[in-house]
């Protein structure tokens, strides 16, 4: 049997293998838990807010010809959308301090356990 096969065999049953995570595995899925939260909000919120902004900004320039809307409509509908855009950050840095609060203790446990290593 070559070198090749060898590795080749030892790939397959090490995929077939049941590990344990390791800290740093460990470490790593918290940080990810600790940041989802408030990412998966920021991209949510950010969204709406641009599709809101977009749809004043139509409004206002009177591209959907069959609504009658007032232009200054457009104008308070789009606004509303700059405003939800511009405080998405503010809104994600809060989420996400709140949500490292809550794993911090474990965080810094595993941390000073690897670095103590």
């Amino acid at each position: 049997m070559s070198k090749q096969e060898k590795q080749y065999i030892e790939k397959i049953a090490s995929d077939y293998q049941e590990s344990k995570p390791s800290k740093l595995d460990q470490l790593k899925a918290l940080d990810r838990k600790a940041k989802k939260g408030a990412q998966i909000f920021a991209y949510i919120f950010g969204s709406i807010g641009a599709l809101v902004l977009g749809i004043g900004m139509c409004f206002a320039m009177k591209v959907i010809p069959n609504l009658s809307l007032p232009m200054p409509l457009g104008i308070i509908i789009g606004l509303l959308g700059i405003a939800m855009v511009s405080i998405n950050y503010f809104i994600y840095k809060k989420i996400l301090n709140k949500d490292k609060a809550k794993y911090k203790d474990q965080i810094i446990k595993l941390s000073d356990e690897l670095l103590n290593d």
